[in-house]
Parts: structure tokens; sequence; C-alpha cells
């Protein structure tokens, strides 16, 4: 049985939760080995002084994930740059996004049923930010002449379908598409985004 550690922050509470769930699935992760993960007495209730369930630690991940992504699409404006640029910016920052919640990722791919409204919350979240990102990025391009799009929105979700498939089948079988290295993948993205776009 693991000795009772002072100090154990939320935080590390959280992380060896999201590792847990991730690894053994959600129902198979008790809240003794979370507590265990972290070097608390099992049987020492501590997790409840700063969760006041299993459930409410996949909930705060859910939070953290969605102001993630929020911070990161509002952070990354670079007015200056070329449109291919600017797709590369994107992109990157997508693939970032979703490498720093893999787990998180991996847990509601895996456990979607179990939590349907939790993890619709994730998915509008990704919506709000990252497809309507795209999607005004292209609209605003197109006002000014540089892009020749006839349906933004329809665009913007092909281009971030193709782009997310690469990691995600990463996350789910440990495999890509042509397990193609990210860079050859990500250089073919763009060429081909730059001419669904008739980039200019």
């Amino acid at each position: 049985m693991a000795r009772s550690t002072p100090g154990v922050t939320r935080q590390r509470l959280l992380d060896e939760a999201i590792r847990l769930f991730s690894t053994k699935g959600y129902a198979a992760t008790s809240v003794a080995d979370i507590q265990a993960a972290c070097g608390l007495t099992t049987g020492s209730g501590a997790l409840y002084k700063h969760f006041p369930s299993k459930q409410a630690l996949l909930e705060e991940a859910v939070r953290r994930n969605l102001e993630t992504i929020a911070g990161r699409a509002a952070a990354e404006t670079s007015p200056g740059e070329s449109g291919r640029q600017a797709l590369e910016r994107m992109a990157r920052v997508v693939w970032e996004v979703i490498e720093t919640d893999r787990d998180l990722i991996r847990i509601m791919l895996r456990e979607f049923d179990g939590f349907p409204d939790l993890f619709e919350r994730m998915w509008q979240g990704v919506l709000a930010s990252v497809y309507a990102q795209g999607a005004a990025w292209i609209r605003a391009q197109r006002e000014l002449g540089r892009v020749r799009a006839d349906d933004p929105e329809a665009t913007a979700a092909v281009l971030l379908a193709s782009l997310t498939y690469y990691p995600l089948l990463r996350i789910m079988i440990g495999h890509t598409p042509g397990d193609l290295d990210p860079e050859r993948f990500l250089a073919a993205w763009l060429d081909n985004a730059a001419s669904a776009l008739r980039l200019r």
C-alpha cells in the first residue's frame, strides 16, 4: 500500500487520473488507483479534498482542454504572414493541441457513449474554436481576394478533417496514413490545401 505523500496537488491528481483513464479505461480505474499513482495511501480519501468524485476529474480535464484550445486559437495571430505560412501555422497549432491532450482524446474516443454530454461539450469547443477560426480565416482571405473558395465552411471542414485524421489515427492504432513522416504528410497537406483554396 502506498504511503501518504503530503502536498500532492490537484494538478498531479488530474494528470495521473487522465493517464490511468487513458491506459486502463475509465471504469477499470478506481479512486484508490489514482491515489496510489500519486503516492497517497489508497484508503485515505485524499482525492476527495480536491475533487468530489472520479467523474469530476474527467469533467475538469475537459474544461482544461477547452481553455487550452480557446487560448491557442486566440493567441496565434500573425498578420504579415503569407497564405501558405498561415495554413502551416494553423496546422501545427491543431497538431500541438491534439498532442498535448492525446490521453484525453483517447479517452473521448473510447468512452464517448458513457459521457455523451461531457464529450459533446468538448467537441463543440473544438468546433467553436478550431473549425470556426479556420472558416473565418478562409472567408476573410476570400474577401481580400487571396483565395477562391465557394463554400468556406465546407472547405474548412474538409481541410480540418484531413489534417486531424493523421494524429487521431496515431492515437487510436499507433499508425498514421501510409505510415508517413509528419513533415512529409504536412507538406502534402499544405499543397492540397493551397490547391483547394486556389491560394494566390
